[in-house]
């Protein structure tokens, strides 16, 4: 081969090298436009809706909200441009939770003010009304607190609450905590257990009742959600497990173990003996009474725990995190009975025979 042959080659390989340069020149400039394309409009979509707009406008992060909950809710408020971009932040940016409560908010705030408020809480928040469910509050309680407190119709409130298309609105919202379990014949109220006890803000002063609840409910998601391989494990379904916590609740003072008494029934559970608690008969009845009667234990109901094996039906009252946490991690023992003196301290023992020992002792 000659010199000029070998440098033909040479130059059509340096042709070719020089033109693979460029294609990958051009790829490495195309990828950086795209990433600086992407940074402007990440940076854009932070900025504020409308800088020149500073009016104020309420905004009420529920309790028990997720990061996707509160940007829904700014973005419905048309005070941020993008919802993804505003998740997006928070996680690169979690320094601190985003806190629940009321917090006025204008256009001319950009996503890292907002995120800072939200993070800061305190001196931001705006308290406008709040409502108070005590843990042990039964359903009927709640349709009273909140109609005394929003000034409504008690009777509507109560209504409402048990209308099923209702709760079915509120069953698309909540699939996995308000199932048709709720539904089965002899439960009183389908809602019964499921509106967590605790404060809650609103920034409205007439807000709808299915806003007033919606805190509520996703308080008691948020709860159940971290107990998930809890429940898995004890074979309990959201459902079960506020009823076993109800019971727990309605059994339990300031000076109980709450995990000693789900041990009890736990253990009745296990040998097939009725749960036997008191707070289910006054549920079946209907009404509050400082001593239950014999006859009253005959009372033929899904909710006697005397008169059925096992749970009752469902919930009889909204129980607290402490009461469902016992129910899902109960404490080991051996225990089959409890009582309570009337200094109001339990006192646990393993046989009726000993049961009745301390019974004469404090009851009788």
């Amino acid at each position: 081969m000659s010199f000029s042959n070998f440098e033909k080659r040479g130059i059509k390989s340096s042709n070719k090298n020089k033109s693979g340069m460029r294609v990958f020149l051009y790829i490495i400039i195309a990828i950086l436009v795209c990433i600086a394309a992407a940074l402007a409009s990440y940076k854009y979509m932070l900025m504020p809706v409308n800088a020149s707009n500073k009016q104020e406008q309420l905004v009420t992060i529920p309790q028990g909200s997720s990061v996707g909950d509160i940007a829904s809710i700014f973005k419905k408020q048309k005070l941020i441009k993008n919802t993804e971009v505003f998740k997006v932040y928070v996680k690169l940016h979690n320094n601190a939770s985003l806190k629940a409560g009321n917090y006025n908010f204008s256009q001319n705030q950009g996503v890292s003010t907002i995120v800072k408020h939200l993070q800061t809480g305190g001196k931001y928040q705006v308290a406008v009304k709040d409502l108070t469910i005590p843990e042990g509050t039964q359903l009927v309680e709640i349709a009273g607190i909140i109609a005394k407190e929003f000034k409504l119709d008690e009777a509507t409130v109560l209504k409402q609450l048990n209308d099923k298309a209702f709760i079915q609105t509120l069953q698309k919202k909540y699939p996995d905590l308000i199932t048709n379990e709720i539904f089965k014949k002899g439960i009183r109220y389908p809602l019964e257990g499921y509106l967590y006890p605790s404060t809650y803000l609103y920034g409205e002063f007439k807000p709808s009742l299915e806003e007033i609840i919606a805190p509520m409910l996703n308080q008691t998601k948020s709860i159940l959600d971290k107990y998930k391989n809890e429940m898995t494990d004890k074979k309990l379904t959201p459902h079960k497990t506020l009823t076993m916590a109800s019971l727990i609740e309605e059994e339990a003072n300031e000076l109980t173990d709450r995990k000693l008494i789900s041990s009890v029934f736990y253990n009745r559970l296990d040998i097939d003996m009725p749960l036997q608690t008191d707070p289910t008969v006054l549920y079946a009845l209907g009404k509050h009474k400082a001593r239950v009667l014999y006859k009253d234990l005959e009372i033929e109901s899904p909710y006697n725990t005397y008169y059925i094996k096992g749970l009752p039906i469902g919930p009889i009252a909204s129980a607290g995190v402490e009461s469902i946490e016992a129910a899902l991690k109960p404490a080991k023992s051996d225990y089959l009975y409890f009582l309570a003196n009337k200094e109001g301290e339990v006192i646990f023992t393993k046989s009726l025979e000993e049961h009745n020992t301390e019974k004469d002792k404090h009851i009788n």
